[in-house]
């Protein structure tokens, strides 16, 4: 039972950390209040569909769903590096593009899709309940992450050129994920039957999430 607990705390600590990359793009950008319930309802609406589908998918396709999402972590580094690029460069020749470009690092992207499904396929193995309501647990942490960080972060009062170092280092974060998670995989050997599952993939994401909280930690100590 302890097990069951550790795992399922792991897995929704971990779908907390997705939500902040949302809450970080509309954190720091201006867009409205309205739009950012639309973008958190989104991604619930989206969690209970995938928690439906999870029933209908073999979990024997676990390792290749979640290898399909460290292949993607390149590309979608890329394009995050590359927008807050053009989002600094903008703001600074007296134009906010961050309506735009930031929905680069807040709309559902395959890497948080498939976290989220994995995330589903785990928790509905280890409570063993039907996958719409896996979604709807998903999507209620996901969407109460989304709300509280978009506050959190706008309380910060930050201008669009911080969105822009926000997605740079993202898009840094999401290249290391992709060296350091497959290598951890493989080092533990996950096994199909998930007995050790829940832990082992949450560990990776945890530590990586550190290096978050301290890129944030000394942009805002740099910048007082």
């Amino acid at each position: 039972m302890s097990y069951v607990y550790a795992a399922v705390t792991g897995i929704l600590i971990g779908i907390f950390i997705f939500g902040l990359k949302t809450g970080v793009g509309c954190g720091f950008s201006t867009v409205k209040k309205k739009e950012v319930l639309v973008l958190a309802g989104g991604y619930f609406l989206i969690s209970i569909i995938l928690g439906s589908l999870v029933e209908m998918v073999d979990q024997s396709y676990l390792e290749s769903i979640a290898d399909l999402g460290m292949t993607l972590h390149v590309f979608i580094a890329l394009v995050l590096i590359g927008a807050g690029i053009y989002t600094q460069k903008k703001w600074n020749c007296g134009l906010d593009v961050s309506k735009k470009t930031f929905l680069v690092i807040s709309v559902p992207c395959p890497v948080c899709l498939t976290a989220l499904f994995v995330s589903c396929m785990i928790l509905a193995s280890t409570l063993e309940i039907s996958g719409w309501k896996v979604g709807v647990i998903v999507g209620l942490v996901f969407f109460i992450s989304v709300i509280s960080s978009t506050f959190v972060f706008r309380k910060m009062k930050r201008t669009p050129e911080d969105l822009g170092t926000a997605m740079m280092f993202l898009g840094l974060f999401y290249l290391l994920g992709a060296m350091i998670v497959p290598a951890y995989i493989k080092a533990k050997k996950l096994s199909m039957a998930l007995n050790t599952g829940g832990e082992l993939e949450i560990v990776p994401l945890l530590i990586l999430s550190l290096f978050i909280i301290g890129g944030y930690a000394l942009n805002s100590i740099r910048g007082q």
